[in-house]
């Protein structure tokens, strides 16, 4: 680990490791949310054995944390990097003719992401921990539809999470492919491909969070 983050590219290399582990857990995770929509007892199953199975407990959700943070910081690192390896800027430098407003902007996008999740941990993971050790309630697979479910009865977080998720997948438009870029997988031949699959990704996944946080609320 310290040998990655010793230098730029390590540190870009293994930001892109990060990402690649988190974008698979977002199809993991809307994936068990969507049954809430499709089915409630299969989303209390699946959300019951989430919540009290010990190997995703105490292994998988300190993973995901850590790769959450490691994430994060290292993106803030690296953009603090490259601007102590710019300082001076050109009035006739016209960025956005050789970028996007997002791959810019990668940092204020990441930013309201991880404010978002701060409030996501607070509705759910922070629900549970009081739940489960601090109460410590007798288990109840029944309880997390309804849970999940009166979360989006209030409009304004109906609206937070809209808001979040339209950002998350702009991050995602540009971080799905540069994440592969950063690793090596560059060639003609591939590009095009994972350029149409980062853009596919990008749409469905925030789009299905969107839609269930909408579903909840009109069926309220």
């Amino acid at each position: 680990m310290a040998g990655l983050t010793s230098s730029t590219i390590g540190r870009k290399y293994a930001m892109a490791l990060s990402a690649m582990f988190l974008l698979i857990f977002l199809i993991l995770h809307l994936t068990t949310n969507l049954l809430s929509v499709i089915n409630r007892d299969a989303f209390n199953t699946a959300s019951d054995f989430m919540g009290y199975n010990p190997f995703v407990q105490f292994l998988m959700q300190p993973i995901l944390g850590f790769a959450v943070l490691f994430h994060f910081i290292m993106g803030f690192v690296l953009e603090v990097k490259n601007n102590k390896a710019r300082p001076i800027k050109y009035d006739s430098n016209n960025a956005s003719a050789n970028s996007t407003w997002m791959s810019r902007n990668m940092i204020i996008s990441g930013a309201v992401i991880l404010a978002f999740l701060a409030l996501h941990f607070y509705d759910f993971w922070i629900h549970e921990i009081n739940y489960k050790y601090v109460e410590v309630l007798a288990p109840d697979a029944e309880r997390f539809w309804p849970e999940l479910h009166e979360k989006f009865a209030d409009i304004w977080r109906v609206a937070l999470y809209v808001i979040s998720f339209v950002l998350l997948g702009l991050h995602l438009a540009h971080g799905f492919q540069s994440s592969f870029q950063s690793i090596g997988a560059r060639h003609p031949k591939y590009t095009p491909v994972i350029k149409a699959i980062g853009t596919w990704y990008s749409i469905l996944i925030p789009f299905g969070f969107i839609f269930i946080a909408i579903y909840h609320f009109i069926t309220q």
